[in-house]
């Protein structure tokens, strides 16, 4: 059985490392969706009702920005758990974005 996008999508997601933080675009990218970076946010903000436990927390906008903060159920719960991950945050934005950035495309096989 084919699985639909969103569960591609936890797919990639359940992968982020620990400590590491992915793009909804480098998602919708890797998954051969290119510019369905909002059908990635929509997937994270479902993963709330999966049974599986998703890290949507490490999923964060091409600039390092919260974006999906109010997902959350609290201002400050996105921050505060990729705090406790080591991750920096300055006004809602991922310091050093670069270097914690992880990209599917780059780190697992062709999808």
């Amino acid at each position: 059985m084919d699985k639909n996008f969103f569960d591609k999508v936890y797919e990639v997601a359940e992968q982020i490392p620990y400590g590491r933080v992915c793009s909804y675009g480098a998602i919708a990218n890797y998954l051969g969706s290119r510019g369905s970076a909002r059908m990635v946010g929509w997937a994270m903000n479902s993963s709330k009702t999966s049974s599986k436990n998703i890290p949507a927390h490490r999923v964060v906008n091409s600039k390092g920005l919260l974006t999906g903060k109010q997902h959350f159920g609290g201002n400050n719960t996105m921050a505060e758990l990729l705090i406790s991950e080591g991750i920096k945050i300055h006004n809602d934005k991922i310091e050093d974005f670069e270097n914690v950035l992880w990209d599917p495309s780059v780190e697992l096989k062709e999808y």
